[in-house]
């Protein structure tokens, strides 16, 4: 078939074969990786047997470099190229995770536009047009109009190889007769640009309006430190610089020489392996010939050492390799301060490694940041070599190596990507870090299959529970492990009651010394676990020991915290997370100084087995509770015989708390097969015994039946996590001092209510949770407490009844109002409260995502006692 391909010579022109082009690529894309890698070796092939040709054309089209020099990078382009990606695979599914539910799948681009520069025309040519195929890209090559032929000749070899293996007509194609119109116009209608060139060059690319792998220019600092070794460094600066007569952009442009009696040395190996130090006023001469009005002369490009010096006026050797100009100023002023793209060459002297640096950081910035660096040095200097890396802002940092060789890639290091496209970063303008390939040329498509997170279940190492259990329990505590010092913690009521005596005869049995701090108050503040701190730390405890309601554990446990781990911020540990597991702050490991035993002595707050501490800073008034599994107790004692004389409203108080925890844990996000049955199980034992332990504080199996309510409602919370019903009621407490409990239970079935609605404004956020269904949930716990009816609805509105008249029963009131709260003082605070509700802790886990305005509403219903609405959105 004879090829109809359109001539690039205008804008319109231009423009069709693009769009011919599109289509070829679209076929492309379709193409299975065994036909694109059959078609990228191919490419390569060929390109490989022309690199002698092509090196040989572009020498004589351009004037610049030297042909055998020109073949390196050719062979280079198109066998290292091959080899780094050959297995790599860029088409189609490249990754699957079946566990985590992650496919990756490469596309790709569309049609690049390759800008070609006059110093690489045939090599760079190789390199984007074989990265192009392998990534299933058209492209279309921008020559150097110095270079256009050299650089067509070398798209040429690649198509027809590329099409002889099957590769669609068009894939790749280039401007004839380049000009900056049609330049300008390739790239703002491509789809990326590959900018390999010229400053201004780079800059039109990047103000495309399309993606851009642009390169900035490189002055790349050489330094060579006392420990180096001298032949090993200048012959490899000698063999970087000369090669292709110093066009490499990574190729060295100035040396810094650590030290006097080195700097002779260095001087003395490179005027024996044929280098000429500039004398006198040859200096001024060669630089004012290299660098004209602050950039570099384009007639000097390239070109042997000898013809520059020409050039200046300056006779050397024909056999010259570098001309080195000896200069002290790192400032845009020296010219041999500059990138040069020649063999001329730099050199300083440093008195010390921390001078170098200096100067090296100098020369960067002042016309290479980002490009690359180099170090002489003895590998065994990590220090200075830890500094050098840290001083220098640039992508490549090469030790011992050639750079113009070693920045490439693959050659003298096995990490680098091979490329001859060499990125800058952000300090030198640039869209990419690094040594462009062929993952820069890929669209990925992340597939991601919903997966649900692991749930877990932590529980204390070892609860107790039962009548009169806690003399036998608190024996471990020498037998088993083996503690000498134990610290109890309580309230000033306990301890003047007598209840720590028990536990302080039991220790003295034992011979554990012990000391005791009393002073937790309800609702504790940090400022009081900071004064029980200081006499914990007076003590020095191996063991301690809280005892009381929740207020006691609660402020034992963060002292635990900064008992052991002073240096923990308290503001860190309150910040509040998604998950538990991915939270940004980390709280250090507790027990490795102390064993926590918790004895409660109210059935209600379950923190004898939980992870959670409410604390009340005294200074803000913001009520936190901090959670987190090292608060866990290593040891629980659910004594019944601490909690017979519990008074009718503390047993009202903390029951019904009991019943929030319950109902809370099981409609939670979080909740499991393992939280639901302590839930479940919890919100009987108070529905059977509540009222019994409230008429009749003496009755033993009421009350062992709530300890044992509290624990498990405990238990299930720790893990399932609680909701907005526990955000609002923390509240109320900091503001109103409402008991917990009763402030938990006065919204307790209006945030039912509120959960239930089957159309909710906003679901919470977990992958389990996959549709409204609290309504149904809180049904199931409603059947399983006895409650029947005809479907989930009227069920519910039975259990709410039944709920309702218990807490009735037990003495709570019906409104914020009837707790003595202040109208004024309500109103003045509602949105201030709505909003820290909002960021509670507990929130986070309700399967009602709340808006900050629906708590508000949920605030101002139970305080007036307005008709619940239905809460549906």
């Amino acid at each position: 078939m004879v090829r109809k391909a359109i001539v690039i010579d205008s804008v319109d022109a231009l423009t069709k074969r693009m769009k011919q082009m599109r289509a070829a690529q679209e076929v492309f894309a379709t193409f299975s990786q065994e036909q694109v890698d059959e078609i990228f070796y191919r490419a390569a092939l060929a390109a490989n047997k022309a690199r002698i040709p092509l090196a040989k054309m572009a020498v004589e089209e351009t004037g610049m470099g030297l042909a055998e020099d020109k073949v390196i990078k050719n062979h280079y382009a198109s066998e290292y190229i091959y080899n780094a990606y050959k297995e790599t695979k860029t088409c189609g599914v490249i990754e699957e995770d079946t566990v985590f539910g992650m496919t990756r799948i490469a596309e790709p681009i569309g049609i690049v536009a390759a800008v070609i520069p006059t110093t690489n025309p045939t090599s760079t040519a190789i390199f984007k047009c074989l990265i192009c195929l392998k990534t299933r890209n058209a492209i279309i090559l921008s020559p150097h109009p110095r270079a256009k032929e050299c650089t067509i000749e070398a798209a040429r070899i690649i198509r027809d190889a590329a099409e002889a293996a099957g590769c669609p007509e068009g894939i790749i194609d280039w401007i004839p007769t380049p000009s900056l119109e049609l330049t300008n116009e390739l790239m703002h209608n491509s789809d990326i640009i590959l900018a390999t060139g010229g400053p201004g060059m780079v800059r039109s690319a990047y103000s495309s309006g399309k993606p851009a792998l642009g390169v900035g220019p490189g002055n790349t600092p050489v330094i060579i430190d006392e420990s180096a070794d001298v032949k090993l460094a200048v012959n490899s600066i000698i063999h970087s610089k000369t090669f292709d007569y110093g066009m490499i952009c990574a190729s060295e442009q100035s040396v810094t020489v650590v030290g006097d009696d080195l700097y002779q040395e260095v001087k003395d190996e490179f005027k024996r392996r044929g280098c000429y130090f500039l004398k006198g006023d040859e200096t001024k001469k060669v630089g004012s010939i290299v660098i004209i009005n602050g950039s570099v002369n384009a007639k000097i490009v390239g070109q042997p050492a000898y013809k520059i010096a020409q050039m200046a006026g300056v006779e050397v050797p024909k056999n010259t390799k570098i001309l080195i100009g000896e200069v002290s100023s790192v400032d845009p002023s020296e010219p041999f301060a500059h990138e040069k793209l020649s063999p001329v060459l730099g050199m300083y002297k440093a008195k010390t490694f921390e001078d170098a640096l200096e100067k090296a950081k100098r020369l960067v910035a002042d016309g290479g940041f980002g490009h690359t660096s180099s170090l002489y040095i003895n590998t065994a200097e990590r220090e200075k070599i830890a500094a050098h890396a840290e001083a220098m802002k640039t992508c490549r940092i090469l030790i011992n190596t050639p750079s113009s060789q070693g920045g490439i890639g693959d050659l003298y290091n096995f990490k680098l990507t091979p490329s001859l496209t060499l990125g800058c970063g952000s300090w030198g303008g640039n869209s990419v870090c690094g040594n462009v390939g062929v993952m820069n040329l890929l669209n990925f498509k992340y597939v991601a299959e919903r997966r649900e997170n692991m749930l877990w279940l932590r529980t204390p190492e070892k609860l107790f529970f039962k009548k009169d259990c806690m003399p036998v329990a608190l024996r471990e505590l020498k037998d088993v492990y083996g503690k000498k010092r134990c610290f109890i913690v309580t309230d000033t009521f306990l301890y003047k009651s007598g209840f720590t005596k028990q536990i302080e005869n039991i220790l003295d049995e034992m011979g554990i010394v012990h000391s005791s701090f009393w002073e937790v108050t309800p609702d504790p503040t940090l400022q009081c676990a900071e004064q029980g701190l200081r006499q914990m730390q007076a003590f020095d405890p191996d063991c301690i020991i809280a005892i009381g309601g929740g207020s006691a554990m609660d402020c034992a446990k963060i002292m635990w915290m900064m008992y052991e781990h002073p240096e923990a911020r308290f503001e860190d540990m309150a910040v509040d997370f998604m998950d538990i597991r991915k939270r940004v702050y980390t709280f250090p490991e507790l027990g490795s100084k102390v064993f926590f035993v918790a004895i409660p002595t109210s059935s209600g707050t379950g923190s004898e087995v939980t992870p959670f501490a409410i604390i009340t800073d005294a200074d803000t008034g913001v009520k936190w509770p901090i959670a987190d599994y090292q608060l866990l107790p290593n040891m629980a004692i659910v004594d019944t015989a601490n909690m017979m004389t519990q008074p009718k409203g503390l047993t009202s108080a903390s029951g019904v708390d009991v019943l929030t925890h319950a109902l809370e844990a099981f409609v939670s996000m979080l909740a499991s097969d393992y939280t639901d049955g302590m839930a479940l199980r919890a919100m009987k034992l108070v529905f059977d015994y509540l009222e019994r332990a409230y008429d009749t504080p003496g009755d033993v199996e009421a009350r062992d039946h709530m300890a044992n309510a509290s624990c498990l409602a405990g238990m299930a919370f720790a893990n399932a996590f609680l909701g907005v019903n526990h955000s609002m009621a923390h509240k109320l407490g900091a503001w109103h001092h409402i008991p917990h409990g009763w402030a938990n239970a006065v919204i307790l079935t209006r945030v039912m209510r509120y959960n239930a609605a089957e159309i909710p404004t906003r679901m919470g956020t977990f992958p389990q949770y996959d549709h409204p269904k609290t309504l149904a949930r809180y049904a199931e716990a409603a059947r399983f407490c006895g409650v029947t009816g005809a479907d989930d609805a009227e069920v519910f509105e039975k259990f709410i009844a039944k709920i309702e008249a218990l807490l009735a029963y037990v003495g709570v009131k019906k409104t914020i109002a009837e707790y003595g709260v202040d109208e004024q003082y309500f109103l003045d605070n509602l949105d201030e409260m709505s909003e820290q509700a909002f960021n509670d802790q507990c929130t986070g886990a309700n399967p009602r995502y709340p808006l900050i305005s629906e708590i508000r509403e949920l605030y101002l219903d139970a305080y007036y006692g307005r008709p619940a609405s239905s809460y549906e959105d």
